[in-house]
């Protein structure tokens, strides 16, 4: 799937990545109207301490009439470089490229990044055609902080050879072009999309150096230049067909055959980063605010690995997990440095049963689910004794989650001692998945021929409780939560999930009830609404400072994953392949806007459904995938 944009809008970007959490974004037009997007922004521990050596480029060509700018990007002070003005078109399908036309030069730009390593290779071809000699002139503007980090004073710097020096970092520069170095030149870059949301609204960069070649009148040209955290001895045309070919046998190699799909396995890519303090996989969460959470991982992994064919990587995710189970939890935090794991997740665990179960499914790896069965059975024990974060089993068989201002749900915004959606009690879609985690055990113990236990008559009661306690049956759908509050009975997004798994425990006349709730009041265009908009508390638009985005996080805020659970359960109960195919074009434009096809984190509740959040997220990829390749098995 190529995109072609002749007038990109403002915030529209691309995402490249190298597999270790670092990355290259920026906008279409070239600017960087946000602290963490970059030219190369280097993953100096894999995959979540990342460092911006380079933030954006200043480039120009000097010798007609007039400087002429290519890039484009807007200051602090008011000012701006314009160069979105001579941009003709811009393209994208494994590689971004751009085309500019000045009244003397033609200028094309592409850009690639090295897997496996911080290094980004940038390729200019420059005709030109005017009677006058003209040098094209490239300065990267450095920063040399973390990737969220929005400077105060410019970075101090020097250059030295073949790179330029900040501290403990360095930034190699080689190219076959000249190196020239420059006065400090220092900027305050304004940046529009973090204002919005209530971040620092600029930030400063600085260069010490510039990349300079020189064309005879008439004369094409091409440069190449390889900006890296390391001497680079590959050339640049390498890492370009590198990442073509490495993209397109993503696509190639996906088993779902719906060219949608192909275009989402190679998104999918972007998130499977190397952890080196596990010496494993790992997914990050999104692009560009989070890192690898638990939940996260545990919800992106069977579209992002399964659904691609990406076995191995969701086997060393697995095995990360099981290895890092204590007490029946699994982090939902990893370690970085001396910090322990943090286990603050009440659904991470039971998930994890469910994704070895997928990968099972698909693999029929007996030895590794014979691997992963002592752990899975030690959740469950734990969840039946009772754990951490008031997590346990009520004598009725469901299980309770939360204490004091523990948030351990999807749903853990926590502003202080503010819960703006306390669901401690039983939620519903934590005994959906506790359910789901019985019936499994109960299969896995038949085929790994381990004793039965009892964990098929306690599905049973699980069952009879569920049915009897969350069902509503004058309103037709779940409650979201048992707690004993006016919150139980809000129309949220989170019963979604009693209809999707492997082992679902409604009657289908109730199920579709819940579909039809679910459909009226929560779905959009975009993914589904998280409280319905007949709610007093409902919030239809997600902006401005944390406080109110936290506020409306989960109070209407439209998320892209759980669409992905609605139409799976959609087509189960419904039957009906085509009507959900037809539904799911709705994310060819969802794709082509934002971050370039990517899936964002969210969207508003209200018309006109702006994507906000992270503007690429994981488990939003990765729910989309497995719609498809349950329509493909369908």
């Amino acid at each position: 799937m190529k995109y072609t944009v002749s007038a990109p809008q403002p915030g529209d970007c691309f995402l490249l990545t190298n597999g270790l959490g670092g990355y290259c974004s920026i906008c279409l037009d070239g600017s960087v109207p946000r602290a963490d997007q970059g030219i190369l922004v280097a993953a100096v521990k894999a995959p979540n301490d990342r460092l911006t050596l380079v933030h954006r480029l200043r480039e120009r060509i000097l010798g007609g009439k007039e400087p002429r700018f290519l890039s484009a990007q807007g200051f602090a002070e008011g000012k701006g470089e314009n160069g979105i003005r001579y941009l003709k078109e811009f393209s994208y399908e494994y590689t971004p490229r751009w085309v500019y036309e000045t009244p003397e030069a033609v200028v094309t730009r592409e850009i690639a990044m090295a897997y496996g390593r911080n290094t980004v290779a940038l390729r200019y071809r420059f005709r030109n055609r005017s009677a006058e000699p003209l040098t094209l002139e490239v300065t990267p503007l450095c920063k040399f902080a973390s990737k969220e980090r929005a400077l105060e004073a410019c970075p101090d710097m020097t250059f030295e050879g073949d790179r330029v020096v900040s501290g403990a970092h360095s930034l190699y520069l080689l190219t076959n072009g000249g190196l020239q170095a420059i006065p400090t030149h220092s900027e305050t870059l304004a940046y529009p999309e973090d204002a919005k949301d209530g971040r620092p609204a600029q930030g400063m960069a600085g260069a010490c150096v510039s990349v300079v070649l020189s064309a005879a009148p008439y004369e094409t040209i091409s440069l190449d230049i390889l900006l890296s955290d390391r001497y680079e001895e590959t050339l640049p045309q390498e890492i370009f067909s590198q990442q073509e070919h490495r993209l397109r046998n993503l696509a190639e190699t996906c088993p779902i055959m719906d060219p949608l799909a192909k275009r989402l396995a190679i998104s999918a890519d972007a998130y499977i980063a190397r952890r080196d303090s596990t010496q494993g996989k790992t997914i990050l969460a999104g692009y560009p605010l989070f890192s690898d959470w638990g939940r996260d991982t545990m919800i992106a992994l069977c579209g992002c690995t399964l659904s691609t064919g990406r076995y191995e990587d969701a086997k060393s995710i697995l095995r990360t997990f099981l290895a890092y189970e204590k007490d029946g939890l699994v982090p939902n935090l990893f370690p970085e440095g001396d910090q322990a794991p943090m286990y603050n997740t009440v659904d991470a665990a039971l998930l994890l049963i469910d994704s070895v179960w997928e990968y099972y499914r698909r693999t029929a790896d007996r030895y590794f689910l014979a691997e992963a069965f002592p752990v899975l059975e030690r959740i469950v024990a734990f969840y039946r004794a009772g754990t951490h974060h008031g997590i346990g089993m009520d004598t009725d068989g469901l299980i309770f989650a939360g204490q004091g201002l523990d948030q351990v749900t999807w749903m853990d915004v926590r502003i202080n001692d503010i819960l703006p959606t306390p669901r401690h009690g039983k939620p519903v879609e934590i005994n959906a998945y506790w359910y789901n985690a019985l019936k499994i055990l109960e299969r896995v113990c038949s085929l790994l021929e381990k004793p039965l236990g009892d964990y098929g008559r306690l599905a049973e009661t699980v069952k009879a409780s569920f049915l009897e306690k969350f069902w509503i049956p004058e309103k037709g759908y779940l409650k979201d939560v048992i707690s004993g509050t006016s919150a139980d009975e809000q129309i949220r997004c989170n019963q979604i999930w009693a209809l999707s798994m492997t082992y679902p425990m409604l009657e289908e006349t109730m199920e579709r009830q819940v579909l039809e709730t679910v459909r009226e009041h929560l779905l959009n265009p975009c993914g589904l609404r998280t409280l319905s908009p007949t709610d007093p508390q409902y919030r239809g638009h997600y902006g401005g400072a944390m406080f109110d985005r936290d506020m409306a996080y989960h109070q209407g805020t439209t998320w892209v994953f759980p669409m992905g659970a609605f139409y799976r359960a959609a087509l189960r109960i419904e039957k009906d392949p085509v009507r959900i195919r037809r539904e799911l074009e709705k994310l060819i434009p969802m794709m082509a806007q934002g971050c370039l096809g990517q899936l964002p984190e969210i969207y508003d509740g209200d018309h006109p459904y702006e994507g906000k959040g992270c503007f690429a997220q994981a488990w939003s990829v990765g729910e989309m995938l497995r719609v498809l390749e349950d329509l493909e098995r369908y």
